[in-house]
C-alpha cells in the first residue's frame, strides 16, 4: 500500500519548506500519496505573499501514515486548538510526525516533542529550548530521528530529512535516485553549525573536492589522513582543518559514511556475499561491517538486506 503523507500548511507557511516536502516526497521511484492540508480546504497564504491551495482540511491528518509540518511565520504565535488537537490525535494514532525548520514549534505546542531531542533552524534553536523546557533542542544537527517523531534544521535541511525518510521507507537506491533528481548529495556530512553566521570559506584554489572524489573512487583501498593530505599536497594538520571547514565533519567520519553508503547499496543489490561487500566498501571484514551497521543504523547487514532486497543472502 502507498504510504500516505499529509503536509500541514499552516497560515503563512514557508513556501520552500512546503515545496521541498511535496517535491522530494513526490517522485515515483519513492511512492507516497501526498496530500496538502490546511486548517480547512482552500487557499493558504505563504510568507512570500502568494497563496497555495490545501485540498483537504485537518481531518486528513487522521488517515495519514506520516504528518509533516513545514515552517510558518510567526513561528511563536499560539496555534488554534483545532490544529493542536489534530496533531496530537494523529500522533496518538501512530502517525509518524515530522517537521521542517520552524514547524518544530507546532509539534512542540502540541506536546509531541516533550522529552525528546529536536532540531529547528539554528536561529531559533535557543528560543525553542527556552519556550519548551521539556524539549531537548540540538542546535547543531541537520535533523533528529526520535523514532515516531523526526525534526529537521532550517529550510534546506528539510531535503536531508526527506531523503532520510525515503531511505528508511524505500532503501538507499530510491533515496539516491531522488537525490539525483533534485541534484543534491544523498547524504550531507556534518551539522548546521557549519552554516551559522558565515561559513568558513576555502582559500582560492584550495578546495579539497578533488581529493574527496579521489578517495571516493578508491574506498576499497585502506586510506589514512596522511594519504589524503598527501594527495591534496598539504600537511595533515592543514588538511584536517580545511576538511572540517568544507564538510563539517572529520576525514575519518567522512570515509566511514561513504563506505557505509556503498555497503548499503551493495546489500540492496543482493548479489554479493557479506564478505565481498565488506571488502569492496573498504571496511575489510564482516566484523567491521557488523560494527558499523549496529553503531550507525542499529541493525545488522543481513537484517538490512532482508528489509530492502528481494534476494536473501546467506545468514550473517
Amino acid at each position: 500500500m502507498t504510504h500516505k503523507l499529509a503536509i500541514l500548511a499552516l497560515d503563512a507557511v514557508v513556501p520552500l519548506d512546503l515545496a521541498i516536502a511535496a517535491q522530494v516526497m513526490g517522485y515515483p521511484m519513492a511512492p507516497y500519496d501526498v496530500t496538502i492540508c490546511g486548517l480547512r480546504p482552500g487557499q493558504v497564504m505563504t510568507t512570500s505573499g502568494f497563496a497555495t491551495t490545501a485540498s483537504h482540511g485537518l481531518r486528513a491528518l487522521a488517515a495519514a501514515d506520516t504528518v509533516l509540518v513545514p515552517g510558518f511565520s510567526p513561528h511563536d504565535r499560539p496555534l488554534q486548538p483545532r490544529v493542536l488537537s489534530a496533531l496530537a490525535r494523529a500522533h496518538e494514532g501512530g502517525a509518524r510526525m515530522v517537521s521542517i525548520c520552524t514547524g518544530a514549534f507546532a509539534l512542540a505546542q502540541a506536546g509531541i516533542l516533550d522529552g525528546r531531542r529536536a532540531a529547528t533552524h539554528w536561529r531559533h534553536a535557543s528560543e525553542l529550548a527556552a519556550s519548551f523546557p521539556a524539549v531537548n533542542v540540538d542546535p547543531d544537527v541537520l535533523y533528529v530521528d526520535e523514532g515516531q517523531v523526526l525534526t529537521s534544521a532550517g529550510v534546506a535541511a528539510g531535503i536531508d530529512l526527506c531523503l532520510y525518510l525515503i531511505r528508511a521507507d524505500h532503501g538507499s537506491r530510491a533515496a539516491n535516485a531522488v537525490a539525483r533528481q533534485v541534484v543534491i548529495a544523498p547524504h550531507r556530512d556534518g551539522g548546521q553549525a557549519q552554516y551559522i553566521c558565515q561559513p568558513v570559506q576555502a582559500e582560492a584554489g584550495t578546495s579539497l573536492e578533488a581529493t574527496r572524489a579521489w578517495a571516493h573512487n578508491r574506498l576499497a583501498t585502506p586510506m589514512t589522513v596522511r594519504d589524503l593530505a598527501r594527495h591534496a599536497n598539504v600537511s595533515q594538520r592543514t588538511f584536517a582543518r580545511r576538511f572540517v571547514a568544507e564538510t563539517g565533519t572529520t576525514p575519518q567520519r567522512w570515509l566511514a559514511t561513504q563506505r557505509l553508503a556503498v555497503a548499503r547499496e551493495l546489500l540492496e543489490d543482493g548479489t554479493l556475499s557479506i564478505e565481498e561487500i565488506a571488502r569492496r566498501c573498504g571496511l575489510g571484514s564482516t566484523d567491521n561491517l557488523r560494527l558499523y551497521f549496529r553503531r550507525q543504523l542499529r541493525t545488522t547487514p543481513t537484517a538490512y538486506r532482508r528489509a530492502f532486497s528481494a534476494m536473501a543472502a546467506d545468514p550473517f
